[in-house]
């Protein structure tokens, strides 16, 4: 197969139901001689900031000299961002010899979309001479394909509603199935509250013999002034020293608490040989990107140019903020950094999301401080229509309100209203964020 035909094979496996479960992932790895086992790992799940966590892991360990993969999910626009090695995504060339190996050990058999990917992406690192992988879980833990590896380090970000369908009703259900990647002895990181989810985390790392270091516990993070802030070991578990004038690149104070996780991580792979210097770390915080996530993107109005940070132009300026919030917490932290970071004369958004997610619990909270509220419809056939978003809108709402299905057509519109001083949001769904990104910048891979 070309890339063309791998990803059409690729996107034909979309028809089979969301399947968790580990028994077709053992197979295939069985088949192919077993990759996985010949790699070191950090393993991350969690239901928000995996993805910074496991980025800002990436960025630090490369800019140190190490040689690193990194697997995450889903994708912005093209199914190849999902595999990196250092700075580099996978090549078309690659993904499609490797998917055509998949294929031809498949034969008539058939696994997921996820299963597929995770296969494609260990069956890569396994050949690539890696120091370390970097796996992020796709959904869950227990049961999720990724599940199959023995890590030095797992992290658990934190636990919230999500995919209810899947992993259980309560935050409690929920803890026990992130918490399935938990393996004995393997040290555990996490950013839990102390709630019901962190009781689940602490029983199954007793009943495993894991240690786990959690932050405001055994490690935590404070501010200072200019959006410095450090970073400190708490008490004697967990042997490293603190860090100060540290300055996250990324937006939210959120990324704080990431970034915080990603350096506890990088203080339990020190007896495994990877060791950074303060200054690899400072200047490696400094160069973290994850687009799609409190993305600020500025464009000349007449020319479509992307501005840098502070560059000037003597015509108007659009400014967007692109962020893949979509369930309760990822929305809250997007109000809440909105509020607590950002000036702006008036307040467009642009959402599209998709129907089963929680949208009474999402939609209203940006709604709230929205001027205008365009919405629209990203691709897929779970996405929402305006007008099923719109009824999820207290009615004195909905005279803010313009649907406008086509994604193009909604960024068009909310530029039309954007004045000088005014901030354009797109969230609510990934596959919104990546279509307007497209539009916007282009393709992240090239």
């Amino acid at each position: 197969m070309n890339f063309q035909e791998a990803q059409t094979y690729l996107d034909d496996l979309q028809f089979h139901k969301i399947k968790l479960g580990l028994d077709s992932m053992r197979s295939f790895l069985a088949r192919v001689g077993h990759p996985e086992q010949s790699l070191r790992y950090v393993h991350v799940a969690g239901t928000n900031g995996k993805g910074s966590v496991s980025v800002t892991l990436l960025t630090l360990l490369a800019g140190a000299g190490y040689r690193v993969g990194l697997y995450t999910s889903p994708h912005l626009s093209s199914v190849r961002e999902r595999f990196r090695i250092n700075d580099t995504y996978i090549s078309a060339e690659k993904f499609a010899e490797i998917a055509s190996r998949i294929r031809e050990v498949l034969g008539i058999d058939k696994i997921t979309y996820f299963e597929f990917t995770t296969a494609l992406a260990l069956l890569w690192f396994a050949e690539s001479n890696l120091d370390l992988v970097i796996l992020e879980t796709g959904m869950g833990g227990r049961l999720d394909a990724t599940n199959v590896i023995v890590p030095l380090v797992s992290v658990i970000t934190n636990v919230t509603m999500d995919h209810e369908a899947y992993l259980g009703t309560t935050v409690a259900a929920v803890a026990a199935e992130k918490a399935g990647i938990i393996k004995a002895s393997v040290p555990v990181v996490s950013g839990l509250a102390a709630d019901e989810g962190l009781a689940v985390v602490e029983r199954i790392c007793e009943e495993k013999e894991a240690p786990l270091y959690c932050y405001g516990q055994d490690f935590s993070a404070s501010q200072g002034v200019d959006h410095l802030w450090s970073w400190e070991p708490v008490g004697q578990r967990l042997a490293a020293c603190g860090l100060d004038a540290l300055r996250c690149s990324m937006r939210g104070s959120y990324q704080i608490v990431n970034a915080s996780l990603a350096l506890a991580v990088l203080a339990l792979l020190q007896p495994h040989g990877f060791l950074l210097s303060s200054a690899a770390i400072r200047s490696g915080l400094a160069r973290v990107r994850w687009p799609g996530r409190l993305e600020h993107i500025c464009l000349d109005r007449q020319s479509r140019v992307v501005l840098a940070s502070g560059q000037t132009t003597d015509a108007t300026v659009i400014c967007y903020l692109l962020d893949g919030a979509h369930n309760p917490a990822g929305v809250e932290s997007l109000v809440r950094t909105l509020r607590q970071e950002y000036k702006y004369r008036r307040l467009i958004v642009v959402w599209g999301a998709m129907l089963d997610k929680d949208l009474d619990n999402t939609l209203p909270l940006i709604a709230e401080m929205a001027d205008v509220l365009m919405l629209t419809r990203p691709a897929g056939e779970r996405a929402a229509t305006p007008e099923q978003l719109l009824a999820h809108l207290d009615p004195t709402a909905q005279p803010r309100c313009e649907c406008v299905v086509d994604v193009e057509r909604a960024l068009r519109r909310a530029e039309e209203l954007a004045q000088d001083g005014d901030l354009i949001v797109v969230a609510g769904s990934l596959y919104l964020i990546g279509a307007a990104r497209r539009i916007l910048v282009g393709e992240l891979v090239e």
